[in-house]
Order: C-alpha cells, then sequence, then structure tokens
C-alpha cells in the first residue's frame, strides 16, 4: 500500500463534501508532476486530504477506489476515486509539520503549490503516533 498526499481549498471542496457524498473522482489537477502521482495511485492506496488556505493542513484520509484513469475534461491530465475513510482531529497544521524538522525534503514543505504527491514512509509513521486510534 503507498500513502499519497492531495491538497483540496475547501471552499472549492472539502472533506465534510467528501464524507457526506462518500466517494468522488479526484479531478483538476493539472501540474505534471501532480498527474504523475495521480498516475501511481492504485485501489486500497491511501490519501491524506489537505485543506489549503486559511490554516493549512492535513484534516482527513481517503482510500483509492479505482485504477486512474485519463480526465475526461482535460487529456494532459489524470482522475482517480476516492472513498472517504476518516477524520483527523485535530487536523495536523503545515506549522506543525515544518516545526518537526522531519519533513524539509518532502514536496509539501518545499514546493507550497504542489496539489498531489507521494506521502514519505517517514511522514506515516509520523501521523500514526499523532492518532493511535486511526486506521492508518
Amino acid at each position: 500500500m503507498a500513502y499519497f498526499l492531495a491538497k483540496t481549498d475547501p471552499e472549492t471542496y472539502s472533506l465534510d463534501d467528501l464524507e457526506r457524498e462518500k466517494r468522488t473522482s479526484w479531478d483538476g489537477v493539472t501540474n505534471a508532476q501532480a498527474v504523475r502521482a495521480i498516475r501511481e495511485m492504485r485501489p486500497g492506496d491511501r490519501v491524506f486530504i489537505y485543506h489549503s488556505g486559511g490554516v493549512s493542513g492535513v484534516v482527513g484520509l481517503a482510500t483509492v477506489r479505482s485504477e486512474p484513469r485519463d480526465d475526461p475534461k482535460n487529456p494532459k491530465s489524470a482522475v482517480v476515486d476516492l472513498e472517504f475513510s476518516a477524520r483527523l482531529e485535530p487536523p495536523t497544521s503545515l506549522a506543525e509539520i515544518k516545526q518537526s524538522k522531519k519533513f524539509e525534503d518532502w514536496a509539501l514543505v518545499r514546493q507550497g503549490r504542489l496539489s498531489t504527491m507521494p506521502a514519505p514512509a517517514k511522514f506515516v509513521e509520523w501521523i500514526r503516533a499523532r492518532y493511535p486510534k486511526a486506521s492508518i
């Protein structure tokens, strides 16, 4: 199983929306590096949902439920189906992630505008320690 992080603006599509709908097609990604990350996703992989804007941070977890496919609205993009898995409360803010000094080489810290990326194993373990009751 692989782990990824996907950013969304909560005013556009939030974790609340995903929880209510239960499942969604994750689309609208245009950056080539982020599209590559989507194309690497496989059913069963886990995705940290990250709210950008305002207090930016990891707010929840989703599970990949489809193989990646071309985005019908944009042939240079890709989509994948995600299913709501869990809320992570309280959210882990970007400030906390940066203050840990453990992830300075990760795209989340280095490339602030990148919307979708693989999550390194050391981040997954760090989050598991922060949320011991969550199934991460």
